[in-house]
C-alpha cells in the first residue's frame, strides 16, 4: 500500500517514513501545506497521513481544496489537536479517520490499513460510496457534490447540510438536528446562522432541479424535479 505522509515535523516526518516502511508501507512524503495538493497528485497514494498544523496552507485547507477537487483517497488526520470539536471539523470536512497524537505505531497502522481495505470493498459498489437525489451525487468518501458531470462549488458547512438533506430526500430533517450537524460543538454560534447556511445552498442548488424546501415547524427537506 502507498502512503502519502503531510507533516510539517522533520523529526517525525522522517520517524514515521521509516517505521512505516519497515510494515511495508511505500512512503512519499511532503512537510508543506501549499505543495501537498501537487504531492497527493503526483505521487496517487491509497491513503494520505495529514497533519493540521501545516506551513502555507493548513491541514483542513488541503483537504477542503482536494476534496472540492474530486481527490476522493482516503484521508487520516494525525494531529495534536484532539479536542471532539476539532475531530468533527476534520470529519466533516472529508476526512475518513483521525488519530491524536501522541500514538501507538501500531495503531495507527491498522487504521492505514483498514481505510486501504475499506475503498477496495467500495469502489465498486456505486450505492455503497455515494448518495443519489435526482442529478445530485454526493461522493461518501471524498465529500465532493457532482450535478451531472460539475463539481459544484460547496463550503464544507453547505456540504454537510447537503449530506444531511440528501440522506433523507422527501422528508423534512428538524433544523435543529442540522444545526447541530453544521456547527458541531460551537455554543458560540447564533441557532439562526443555520438559516445563513440554507440561503446560500439554495442558491447553489437553483440550477439543478433540485429544490431545498422550508417547512415551518417541521424544518427542511431536499426534493428533486
Amino acid at each position: 500500500m502507498k502512503v502519502l505522509l503531510v507533516e510539517d515535523d522533520p523529526a517525525m516526518r522522517s520517524t514515521l517514513e521509516r517505521a512505516l516502511g519497515r510494515r511495508g508501507l511505500r512512503v512519499d512524503v511532503c512537510g508543506d501545506g501549499a505543495r501537498a495538493l501537487a504531492a497527493w497528485r503526483e505521487s496517487a497514494p491509497n491513503v494520505v497521513i495529514l497533519d493540521l498544523t501545516l506551513p502555507g496552507l493548513d491541514g483542513l485547507q488541503v483537504l477542503e481544496q482536494a476534496r472540492r477537487g474530486g481527490m476522493d483517497t482516503p484521508v487520516l488526520i494525525l494531529t495534536a489537536r484532539g479536542t471532539v470539536g476539532d475531530r468533527v471539523i476534520g470529519l466533516n470536512t472529508g476526512a475518513d479517520d483521525y488519530l491524536p497524537k501522541p500514538f501507538d505505531l501500531d495503531e495507527l497502522v491498522a487504521r492505514l490499513q483498514a481505510l486501504g481495505r475499506r475503498r477496495g470493498d467500495t469502489r465498486d459498489d456505486p450505492a455503497a460510496r455515494a448518495l443519489n437525489v435526482g442529478r445530485l451525487r454526493l461522493e461518501k468518501e471524498s465529500g465532493a457534490v457532482y450535478f451531472g458531470d460539475e463539481v459544484l462549488e460547496l463550503t464544507p458547512r453547505e456540504t454537510a447540510l447537503l449530506q444531511a438533506l440528501m440522506g433523507r430526500p422527501g422528508h423534512a430533517v428538524p433544523k435543529e438536528k442540522l444545526f447541530e450537524l453544521v456547527f458541531p460543538g460551537q455554543d458560540d454560534v447564533h441557532y439562526e446562522a443555520i438559516e445563513v447556511v440554507v440561503y446560500r445552498l439554495r442558491k447553489k442548488l437553483a440550477h439543478t432541479g433540485t429544490t431545498l424546501m422550508t417547512l415551518r415547524g417541521l424544518g427542511y427537506l431536499l426534493k428533486s424535479a
